[in-house]
């Protein structure tokens, strides 16, 4: 990572948009709008973005087939615990990608599935925070309840504030470049 991208300035800065962009949009939840900069910073690296791999080690960016890959694991933790992160990390994923990316999921058909299956993820989440007495169990409910209107609200802030990638069969190709520009210049302003 350059020096621009170190994580700290990269959570500043999406920090700053998703305040900004969900203040415009009515959304005042501080944890929420923490957690969705959270995962914008963990995902702008596509290392974290396709973490879940298939059995011959190539990146998976299909929702079912990271399901598939899923059930298929040999679960080295707690099954329930194994369930939470693959949950957590798909709704963290459809969240991103039905979000900044919403065209390319749009081209593909698939997202009205990506809406429907963060949803259930943070759902899942939530219900297993609270079979185990966690307390962000309230956290993962909001967003499995408001999952359509943020992934919207995160469509418009690509749409509003980060400048259109060239049509590529990778929509992520040159997605952490425009970030460090778009902080290079207008990194005052925020």
């Amino acid at each position: 990572m350059t020096k621009i991208l170190s994580k700290d300035r990269l959570q500043g800065f999406f920090l700053n948009m998703t305040q900004r962009c969900f203040g415009e949009l009515g959304i005042r939840d501080a944890e929420v709008t923490g957690y969705v900069a959270d995962v914008l910073t963990e995902f702008a690296r596509s290392d974290r973005l396709y973490r879940v791999r298939s059995r011959r080690n190539q990146r998976l960016d299909s929702v079912v087939e990271m399901l598939v890959a899923d059930d298929e694991a040999v679960f080295r933790e707690n099954p329930l615990m194994q369930e939470r992160r693959m949950r957590k990390y798909l709704g963290d994923y459809t969240l991103f990608m039905s979000g900044i990316f919403r065209s390319y999921v749009e081209r593909g058909g698939y997202l009205d599935y990506y809406l429907q299956e963060g949803r259930r993820s943070y759902r899942k989440v939530s219900e297993v925070d609270l079979s185990l007495y966690r307390t962000g169990f309230l956290l993962f409910q909001e967003l499995s309840e408001k999952f359509e209107y943020l992934s919207g609200a995160l469509d418009y802030m690509h749409k509003a504030y980060f400048a259109a990638a060239p049509k590529k069969d990778d929509p992520f190709a040159g997605f952490l470049k425009q970030i460090e520009g778009w902080m290079k210049v207008n990194v005052t302003d925020n």
